[in-house]
């Protein structure tokens, strides 16, 4: 029996190394299924931010678009507010003078001066111009 115990360990410490490199390869190959794994979840997670990022960038192209609209039409409509008091301002002189006409009263200086139109002449009479001699007289 001596003989064959130390082929039985000797077998056995072979078949421990087997089962040791078994284990070490299924564990292996796991890990780099793993690492496969994770590079797609990566390169989709990459492929995600790149997408979020054009679509921020794009974001805030229109952001700045519709800003710079706001603020044009803020200028649109403080110009709108100034015409309107101008025109209200007008419409109340107008009415000023208007009342002040009805009620044969003079209209308040506003600053301008206005020119009197001139009075036509009366028609002068027309000088009788003689008539050369060889032009056609078709009186």
């Amino acid at each position: 029996m001596a003989p064959s115990i130390p082929r039985t360990r000797a077998a056995a410490a072979l078949r421990m190394k087997q089962i040791a490199l078994d284990n070490q390869g299924r564990t292996i190959r796991r890990l780099r299924a793993q690492l496969a794994t994770e590079r797609r979840g990566l390169a989709t997670m990459k492929k995600e931010l790149e997408d979020t990022q054009v679509a921020l960038e794009a974001s805030h192209k229109v952001i700045a678009g519709l800003i710079e609209i706001g603020l044009s039409m803020s200028k649109k409509i403080e110009k709108m507010k100034v015409k309107k008091q101008l025109a209200k301002a007008n419409h109340v002189e107008c009415h000023q003078k208007f009342q002040a006409q009805a009620n044969n009263a003079p209209a308040p200086f506003d600053g301008d001066w206005e020119e009197e139109p001139e009075e036509e002449p009366e028609e002068e009479e027309i000088e009788d111009i003689p008539l050369g001699e060889g032009e056609i007289d078709d009186e």
